[in-house]
């Protein structure tokens, strides 16, 4: 089990998903692959961060040091990052958007500890895309009304209806597409390192764990949440 965890980190080095295990459900077999084991581990660790974090906060000082002095500069950075890009109709989806951008983001860091990052499999970005799809058009049908919602499929004219139903679901692939195949190409590209260098690759390596773990990881976290919040803009107006 541990070997098809890793996703770095030695000459066994691969990009595949792989059963960990299976079990039998109403007659089909199902199995638990890495990106399951992976994610259940990311969301574990989240989960005792925020525990520690809520019993920090509740004990917070008037002049914050070590963990709530990071804990309230990464608020800070959330609500600015969400506040700055939605209006008032759209914030109420700021804890959502905040939730999601620390999970993608503990994802792709999750490269420098050896795992295999869930956002690497389509499986999981579509998820988040198709939430991220249902909430847009639940929130354009909440404040345009049926008759309203209809309207803007039409918009500019009747002709543009296909594309414009199109155009809802295009997103889907946009924001799926872009975050599984940027985290999918430095994995491919690290397990090409590993294997044509083999016993060469060992300390260098490091930068480029460095360069497509961190900074592509937190780079593809914000705009996943970026688009997200422009598409929530765009679908309800201001209006």
């Amino acid at each position: 089990m541990g070997k098809v965890l890793l996703a770095s980190g030695g000459m066994d080095i691969d990009f595949y998903i792989h059963g960990v295990f299976s079990y039998q459900l109403l007659g089909q077999t199902v199995w638990i692959t890495t990106t399951h084991v992976c994610t259940l581990i990311v969301l574990l660790t989240l989960i005792i961060f925020f525990i520690i974090a809520n019993r920090k906060m509740k004990k917070a000082t008037e002049i914050p040091g070590g963990l709530q002095n990071l804990l309230e500069i990464a608020v800070d950075a959330l609500d600015s990052m969400v506040g700055s890009n939605m209006h008032e109709k759209t914030k109420a989806f700021r804890n959502y958007i905040g939730t999601v951008f620390i999970f993608i983001l503990f994802s792709n860091l999750s490269g420098l500890l050896g795992l295999r990052p869930p956002t690497a499999d389509y499986g999981v970005t579509l998820a988040l895309a198709l939430f991220i799809f249902l909430l847009v058009n639940i929130g354009e049908f909440k404040y345009h009304k049926p008759l309203g919602y209809a309207k803007n499929l039409l918009k500019p004219m009747a002709a543009f209806l296909p594309l414009n139903i199109i155009g809802k679901f295009s997103y889907i692939v946009s924001l799926s597409l872009r975050l599984f195949a940027n985290l999918l190409s430095g994995i491919i590209i690290m397990a090409l390192v590993y294997a044509l260098l083999g016993s060469v690759a060992y300390a260098w390596p490091a930068f480029l764990h460095g360069f497509f773990d961190v900074f592509v990881g937190a780079i593809q976290a914000y705009i996943f949440c970026m688009l997200s919040m422009n598409y929530m803009y765009d679908a309800m107006g201001e209006g």
